[in-house]
This record gives structure tokens, sequence and C-alpha cells, in this order.
């Protein structure tokens, strides 16, 4: 696999990119999802939510905490971790910025 040039694309573009490989997991979907459902922080219960090994959910909450998507609080000996709101509407205004500029081009259903 080649080499990206993430320097020939937008700021944007790509933190973009970023995020859609963070969705692109169905791990880290369900991750999201469970912690959304919750409202609320969550720790142990992921290992027996999802059936995944204790040190692959910590991999990909590494990989949503580092995006912003989650954040985490040390509660004695274990974290917790819940859905950051803040960047979730950061997050949600990027993509919906993406798919609103299919509406303002093809609004007539004549694209292509």
């Amino acid at each position: 696999m080649g080499i990206t040039k993430t320097d020939l694309f937008t700021a944007e573009q790509n933190e973009l990119a970023l995020l859609a490989k963070a969705f692109a997991h169905p791990a880290r979907i369900a991750i999201l999802q469970h912690l959304v459902k919750t409202k609320s922080c969550i720790n142990g219960t992921l290992v027996q939510e999802l059936g995944l090994a204790q040190a692959t959910i910590s991999q990909h909450l590494r990989e949503l905490k580092e995006l912003g998507l989650i954040h985490g609080s040390i509660e004695g000996v274990s974290v917790s971790y819940c859905i950051n709101p803040k960047r979730w509407e950061q997050v949600q205004g990027l993509f919906n910025g993406l798919f609103d500029q299919l509406s303002d081009s093809c609004g007539s259903g004549n694209c292509c």
C-alpha cells in the first residue's frame, strides 16, 4: 500500500478521513452505540456487552479517545468512558457538511 500524501488535502478532508476510519470498524460502532444508549459513563461492562477481549476493547477505546469521540475519567483503579458531546457535535457538523454538498449540487436529482 502506498503512502498517503495527507499534505495534498485540506485539514477538513484529513479529519473526515480519520473519523471515517474510526467509524469503519464494527467494534468501535458497537462501543459508541453502547455509550450513547447507556447515557452515562461506563467502565468494565463493555467486555460482557460485546464479548470481545479486554485488550481488544482497550485498543478500540484508545482509538476513539485519540479522536476525542469519547473521554475517560479515572475512578479508583478503573477508567470510565463516555461520549464527548462537544466533539460529537463537531463530528456531526463535519459529516453533515459533506452530505449537504450533495444536496446542494444535486438537489433536483439530475446530478449525472
